[in-house]
């Protein structure tokens, strides 16, 4: 495998998951952590990893492991504590941040909304777009000018789904019709803040999607149609409106209005062309794939059955499966061409410890991130457009409505002393990046005492 020169080595973190509340606005995540048993274990991101004020611990870091890359997210709640204004310091802090990270050598990928939008905004409400607006234009105003690379939104799919369909994550909604409108509000935001950034020369703009291959169960032509509405649901859905040139897929379409009933009236004339033809690259967020099967519409035909026979899984029971990265990959640089593709979040939960040197002997963890680089030098070798790999995530943190159980980082954090130890991954990661990502001899774990 050979990775292209300027290849984008690095990992990245978000402003709720570890700056911790100090001199922030509210956000909806704090409206939602507040409600009983919202999360899980009862924590909050109140404190995290309270890398607001050990932001200068952190950039250490990232150099001890020779990141080329860091991505982070300018926490909306906190540039815009009220919603509507921007507050000078936290421009203040941001912009020391990314001044660090250059001086550092470290190429900073921004992230403008990883789900903490200000307390009193919501997504079902088309005048979010224009808050999100206002909040890219005083970001770019300050970083356009030391920032390529920037993401609008982070999983919109996700945000549609936990947010307002199940009601997990915040707000809290559980309405099958909002959730579709918020979606596309969603999308309309990022056409805004593009447009914004890309009155900025140089910027280069895109929309990270979770993304997750879907494979029918068996060769049943039943299973088949699962997997291809599995497909429209989760993936086309998002990618068509903003890299096809054709809006929103026309089966898709057709899905949401038998499932709620009445057409999308909330799609107005133009707001496709608003969405479409403004992606400078696809962010990529994988972790697994989804085996689907058929089923009765209540309001999906189709259900997510897993993968049969013993395969290789996370702590949280994801399955491990790089090749599915590989195809993704491959298939999106063939279906898309000309968009350069980026690797924004790949990790999986493994909850080692310490042991009983002090040190994390994550190997699992290694083995990951080994063979998910190897399937992502087979996709370039195949011709796909990769930028960058981007692992998820720099640390422990805060994950959202499972609390601090699961623990995605390359560096352990200690929540109640905030004390970071780079973990067996870490450096093996480092050394995988000095070396050009050829993957180093799996470490071996030396007698103590």
């Amino acid at each position: 495998m050979s990775f292209p020169d300027g290849f984008l080595w690095g990992a990245g973190t978000s402003a709720y998951q570890i700056e911790g509340h100090h001199g922030r606005g509210e956000s909806v995540w704090d409206e939602f952590c507040r409600r009983p048993g919202a999360i899980e274990g009862g924590g909050d991101g109140s404190r995290a990893c309270d890398s607001y004020l050990r932001w200068r611990e952190d950039i250490e870091l990232i150099k001890e492991l020779g990141l080329r890359a860091y991505r982070f997210s300018t926490g909306w709640s906190r540039v815009m504590p009220g919603g509507d204004r921007p507050d000078p310091k936290a421009l203040d802090h941001y912009e020391r941040f990314v001044d660090a990270l250059l001086e550092a050598g470290v190429e900073p990928v921004l992230t403008l909304n990883h789900w903490d939008m200000p307390a009193g905004l919501t997504w079902a409400e088309r005048s979010s777009v224009n808050a999100f607006r206002t909040y890219a234009e005083a970001v770019a105003g300050r970083l356009a000018d030391r920032v390529t690379w920037w993401i609008t939104q982070n999983e919109p799919w996700i945000i549609a789904l936990l947010g307002y369909q199940l009601g997990l994550h915040a707000p809290g909604v559980a309405d099958l019709g909002t959730a579709v409108k918020a979606g596309h509000h969603v999308l309309l935001g990022h056409g805004a803040a593009a447009d914004v950034l890309h009155a900025h020369p140089g910027t280069k703009a895109g929309a990270a999607l979770s993304l997750f291959p879907c494979d029918p169960a068996t060769d049943s032509e039943e299973d088949r149609a699962a997997a291809i509405g599995s497909d429209g649901y989760v993936n086309r859905w998002y990618l068509d409106p903003l890299l096809g040139g054709s809006g929103y897929p026309a089966d898709m379409r057709e899905h949401w209005e038998r499932a709620l009933g009445h057409g999308l009236d909330f799609v107005h004339d133009g707001d496709e062309a608003a969405i479409g033809g403004r992606s400078d690259f696809l962010g990529i967020n994988y972790y697994t794939r989804r085996v689907m099967a058929a089923a009765p519409p209540a309001p999906f035909p189709w259900k997510v059955v897993g993968p049969s026979g013993d395969v290789a899984r996370t702590d949280e029971g994801w399955e491990i499966n790089p090749g599915a990265l590989r195809d993704l990959l491959i298939g999106l640089s063939r279906r898309f061409p000309g968009t350069p593709l980026m690797i924004t979040e790949n990790g999986g939960v493994f909850g080692d410890g310490p042991t009983h040197d002090g040190q994390i002997h994550d190997n699992r963890r290694i083995a990951y991130l080994r063979d998910h680089v190897e399937a992502v030098g087979a996709a370039i070798d195949a011709g796909a457009d990769v930028r960058g790999y981007l692992h998820w995530s720099l640390m422990d943190n805060f994950e959202w409505a499972l609390g601090y159980r699961p623990r995605f980082g390359l560096v352990h954090v200690d929540y109640a002393s905030g004390a970071r130890t780079v973990k067996d991954s870490g450096r093996y990661y480092a050394r995988l990046i000095a070396g050009g990502g050829t993957a180093p001899a799996l470490p071996r774990i030396e007698a103590f005492g």
